[in-house]
């Protein structure tokens, strides 16, 4: 509560210079809040521009060293991989997730390989960068099927944590997954291996840019509504982090990022638990356009970060990650 009023309390007084305004800020970042996310894609020797995301990049396993080296040298705690899979590698059932030697798994083997525990990596349990269809899961008679999509998920992440993967990271949606996965990561031993669920994950128009990095735009049968959530409900988020926290998520992910922020702070006033944003493809390559063309100030880059940071989250996933200490100096 404020007590005292003008003219003996002027607010304005602590505005006035910028040592003061420094002193007393409410939120700050550094490169410690981010996750950064990498586009792989096969071959050798190629750094490869994405159209729809201005300045990412799709990377071989061979020029990891570039981007992984800026993160490490940017004290970025954790990288977030994701894979463009060519079409001929996609079928209904998305087989190549659980192929050993899939993008995902050849560079868990190369960063820890060369990087040992310097860097977190983040893993997407998920089989929509995998399936012809561009859907989460198996589907029967254009839906998608809850109990067997999970038996794949679990598969999919024992993969993962076997080859090396830290946080596993569940963006599928189905119901129980996190307490499938978690099982079976303590019985073969993963108990350290973390869980970042994914439980707030709306069916969103922003995923566009992205659908293109992973090669899955224009694959999509339908929408994603049947799993994903309704872009208008705020208290069935409540009751998605609860079961997931009952089941053994160590985070939680809300995504998109922006449109969510009451989201954000709900959950974080609620349970106390690390909450994460993804300022997702859609909201960056919005900024950046805007940037470009001249419609906005590249500080609203800034301006939106900290939005996250205020609402309460612990952490970021962000295509600015690579560029955060340029852009909070």
């Amino acid at each position: 509560m404020i007590t005292g009023n003008y003219p003996n309390l002027r607010l304005r007084r602590s505005r006035k210079n910028d040592w003061s305004r420094r002193l007393i800020q409410e939120n700050s970042l550094s490169a410690s809040d981010f996750i950064l996310p990498i586009f792989l894609i096969d071959g050798k020797n190629t750094k490869q521009s994405i159209k729809t995301m201005p300045d990412v990049y799709r990377y071989t396993i061979d020029k990891l060293d570039v981007i992984v080296d800026k993160a490490i040298k940017s004290k970025i705690p954790m990288v977030a991989l994701f894979p463009y899979t060519k079409k001929s590698m996609k079928n209904e059932i998305g087989t190549e997730a659980l192929n050993e030697d899939n993008l995902v798994c050849k560079a868990i083997r190369y960063i820890k390989k060369r990087y040992k525990n310097e860097i977190g990596i983040m893993c997407d349990v998920a089989l929509d960068p995998y399936t012809s269809h561009g859907h989460d899961g198996l589907i029967k008679s254009g839906y998608v099927l809850n109990d067997e999509t999970i038996k794949v998920l679990v598969d999919q992440s024992l993969l993962q944590a076997e080859i090396g993967c830290d946080v596993l990271a569940p963006s599928d949606m189905m119901d129980g997954r996190i307490g499938k996965i978690r099982k079976a990561l303590d019985k073969e031993g993963h108990e350290m291996v973390q869980i970042l669920s994914y439980a707030v994950k709306y069916a969103s128009s922003f995923y566009g840019p992205f659908r293109d990095a992973v090669g899955s735009k224009g694959l999509l049968k339908g929408d994603k509504k049947n799993y994903q959530m309704d872009f208008r409900n705020s208290n069935e988020a409540i009751r998605e982090v609860a079961l997931d926290i009952k089941e053994g998520a160590d985070m939680i992910m809300v995504k998109p990022g922006i449109p969510y922020l009451d989201i954000i702070k709900t959950i974080k006033d609620n349970f106390k638990i690390p909450v994460l944003a993804y300022q997702v493809s859609g909201e960056y390559s919005l900024l950046s356009n805007g940037i470009q063309k001249g419609l906005i100030d590249k500080n609203s880059v800034l301006e939106s970060l900290i939005a996250f940071k205020r609402a309460g989250a612990n952490a970021i996933v962000s295509y600015y990650a690579d560029r955060i200490n340029s852009l909070i100096k």
